[in-house]
């Protein structure tokens, strides 16, 4: 009934919007004096390229104009069809998936794809993906990116690898800790990127998030600095100032059936897992999972408030007080300044969900903000009848060609050791390893409400 009503909304809007369609650039963003990059070529040798010009010369469909299919008039119907629409049989993927076993018991799911790549240098550049707020490999934005990125160059595609890390209890992984994940907590990323760099040492690493996965990616880069393990990285749809977007949700009739829709996708979330999270009736944790079985279509502050705030990551910074002491410590608009590899963030102006974006990229030489003016949330969709085709995907793919040989000489990632069977960190806690499970999965399935 919710999305009936957030679609009748989108459709009132379209026949106001239908005779005053912006036409209008991109807009791009970089600051006054963009990093200079070292380049290295086919042959070997390097040589150097400002990021400006790197874009000017290798992303032309970012500086282009946009043209949605021409009945995708405002940005609800560009990301209701993100949720709704049906595209079982569009970019279809087979995952290999790894299970990584974390040292706080935790358990998360890294798919990889080709299922299959024995054929592909163990030097292939892997994309790392984060996914939405309850998403996971399936989804069709991931897939929008990854089935021509990881098809073979005889096929047309790019010959790349690419893993999605699926969050704990997400895509039918396993929770096996009292501990969920949240748009502020950077440790899993941490850890499978460890693991991803042991399997593939010689590979670039390029990170490519989404909604919620682009705040926490832009969280982990900007709190690693000059150890990032990252070569380059993609920002789409990014909550940004997780407070302030909340607000604007709250603040009007269809911004609260969005975050209504969010929330109890949420809290399907949570009944998904009542197996595993049972497990653990003396932790703090079990009163909370309670009080979340009695929300029916709660806001997503609501659920954060009752949950988020006390799960979504390891003390001390959690439990938090409130959600919106959670969302202030979360947010990743004031810590861009502190990025030091090359960052691209694309928004929408029209998103309904993201309405605030912070087009400064914190004066940073390594970042590039754009803002398209059509695309909704996670939407994009280019011209033709049935809109299934996305037109994000050339951009972020341009981006990560440009980007995959920049050479980062001052980068330190932290040395890797094994103990007990863990990869860990040098001068950190945490640690993972592989274990039992996983296998084949399907990309084409599906749980819950997608592109969000």
């Amino acid at each position: 009934m919710i999305w009936l009503l957030a679609l009748l909304v989108g459709l009132m809007g379209a026949l106001y919007s239908i005779v005053s369609r912006r036409d209008t650039e991109n807009t791009i963003r970089f600051s006054s004096d963009p990093i200079q990059l070292q380049i290295r070529k086919h042959d070997g040798s390097v040589y150097s390229e400002s990021l400006q010009r790197l874009v000017e010369q290798k992303c032309p469909t970012l500086r282009a104009k946009f043209y949605p299919s021409w009945w995708i008039t405002n940005g609800h119907i560009h990301t209701l069809l993100a949720a709704l629409g049906d595209f079982s049989k569009v970019d279809p993927l087979q995952y290999d998936r790894h299970l990584l076993r974390l040292r706080d018991g935790g358990t998360l799911g890294l798919d990889f794809a080709p299922a299959d790549s024995s054929n592909l240098s163990r030097e292939t550049p892997i994309i790392v993906v984060l996914h939405g707020l309850t998403g996971g490999s399936y989804e069709s934005y991931v897939r929008s990116v990854l089935a021509p990125a990881c098809k073979s160059v005889r096929e047309g595609g790019l010959g790349y690898r690419a893993v999605v890390v699926n969050f704990r209890g997400c895509a039918g992984v396993p929770v096996t800790s009292p501990q969920l994940y949240s748009a502020g907590y950077t440790g899993d990323i941490r850890q499978a990127l460890v693991y991803i760099s042991q399997l593939y040492p010689g590979a670039p690493l390029l990170g490519l998030g989404f909604s919620l996965g682009a705040n926490i990616m832009t969280r982990y880069i900007a709190e690693e600095g000059e150890q990032c393990r990252l070569t380059s990285a993609c920002a789409l749809a990014n909550p940004w100032d997780l407070a302030k977007n909340n607000d604007g949700l709250n603040n009007t009739y269809i911004g609260k059936i969005y975050s209504r829709a969010m929330g109890q996708n949420l809290v399907n979330l949570v009944r998904r897992n009542l197996d595993g999270l049972a497990k653990f009736p003396d932790h703090m944790i079990a009163e909370h999972i309670s009080a979340v079985l009695t929300l029916k279509n709660p806001l997503m502050e609501e659920f954060d408030d009752t949950m988020t705030r006390v799960a979504g990551g390891p003390a001390p910074d959690f439990p938090f007080v409130s959600a919106q002491d959670y969302y202030k410590w979360g947010s990743s608009h004031k810590i861009v300044s502190n990025i030091r590899i090359p960052y691209l963030a694309i928004n929408a102006a029209d998103d309904p969900i993201v309405q605030h974006v912070p087009m400064d990229g914190g004066g940073n030489p390594w970042v590039v903000m754009a803002l398209t003016a059509d695309g909704g949330h996670l939407g994009w969709f280019g011209p033709g009848s049935t809109a299934t085709d996305r037109w994000i995907k050339t951009p972020v793919l341009e981006w990560i060609s440009a980007t995959k040989h920049v050479v980062l000489s001052e980068q330190s990632p932290r040395r890797v050791y094994t103990e007990d069977g863990f990869f860990r960190e040098e001068g950190r806690d945490g640690g993972c390893k592989r274990i039992d499970g996983g296998g084949l999965v399907d990309s084409t399935s599906h749980e819950g409400i997608q592109g969000l």
